[in-house]
């Protein structure tokens, strides 16, 4: 099959699998959504660790549980409570208390393993949770605390930031925009992404503003140059860890993609941007 028509396919599936699970998933479908990436990315980023023989077969298990464990924290106190506001301690609680048991049970195990090194084996167990399961469980708190809207516009504008750096920077890309991590990512393709997102931003509150309740049009303008500056930073960190492992994809569960991991990595950092740019305009 042609590998741009395979990409496309795939592509749709992802967004449609997005788009549903946010406008039709009754409260549970997006943080569904959100662990099951939690455990795909953390099954990835494992395999992609024993690549530099650091994580046998128990470790990922053990990792993923916790990413799970982790991912799932804010929608079932949410859920069980039916007051975010008055859940906030019980969800810092059981996020703190799951990545405390999950590094600790990390620990133990490392007596009964001798074959890797214990630094670098907790090390990548820590770095994983701490890099995708955090932010996914930021990400289904968002949709939880601020209803579909919100995360439909976040999603929009990371899909629209990606496409319009792609289309400004392969045709006037000239400056690079950070050569020895991503050597193809160009100044012009950056600020053709941001037009993108602010363009997406007028028209959205303009045009559907009760989707983004309590945020006016200079907020929405603001927010989407936070989404383009984070989703390249996502961008740029996992093509860091990339190119430390030696790999030119992070995996291959996403045929024409890549992996998870390439699909996810702005969402990753722009997630907590998003939830501190809710929480910080409610005190605005």
């Amino acid at each position: 099959m042609n590998n741009m028509l395979l990409r496309a396919m795939t592509g749709t599936v992802y967004v449609a699998l997005i788009v549903c699970s946010i406008i039709f998933g009754g409260g549970w479908g997006f943080p569904a959504l959100c662990c099951l990436f939690a455990i795909l990315a953390t099954i990835e980023f494992s395999h992609l660790c024993t690549s530099q023989g650091s994580s046998p077969s128990a470790i990922i298990v053990t990792d993923t549980i916790g990413a799970l464990i982790i991912a799932a924290s804010p929608a079932l106190i949410l859920h069980a409570a039916g007051n975010p506001a008055a859940s906030a301690f019980n969800i810092g609680a059981l996020m703190l208390g799951a990545f405390t048991a999950c590094l600790l049970a990390r620990l133990t195990m490392q007596l009964y393993i001798r074959s890797v090194s214990p630094l670098v084996s907790w090390t990548a167990s820590l770095g994983g949770l701490l890099y995708i399961a955090f932010p996914l469980s930021l990400a289904s708190l968002v949709y939880l605390i601020s209803g579909p809207g919100i995360i439909l516009t976040m999603f929009i504008m990371i899909w629209l930031n990606d496409t319009g750096a792609y289309l400004v920077g392969s045709r006037i890309g000239r400056r690079r925009l950070f050569e020895r991590i991503s050597p193809k990512k160009s100044w012009e393709g950056f600020f053709g992404g941001m037009a993108f997102c602010i363009i997406a931003a007028i028209v959205i509150k303009c045009c559907m503003g009760s989707y983004t309740p309590g945020m006016s049009l200079w907020a929405m303008v603001v927010y989407a140059i936070v989404v383009c500056v984070c989703a390249t930073w996502g961008d740029l960190v996992e093509s860091l860890i990339k190119r430390t492992l030696g790999v030119k994809d992070s995996g291959r569960m996403m045929p024409g993609h890549g992996g998870i991991l390439d699909r996810i990595d702005s969402l990753l950092f722009v997630a907590p941007a998003t939830l501190c740019f809710i929480v910080i305009l409610m005190y605005i």
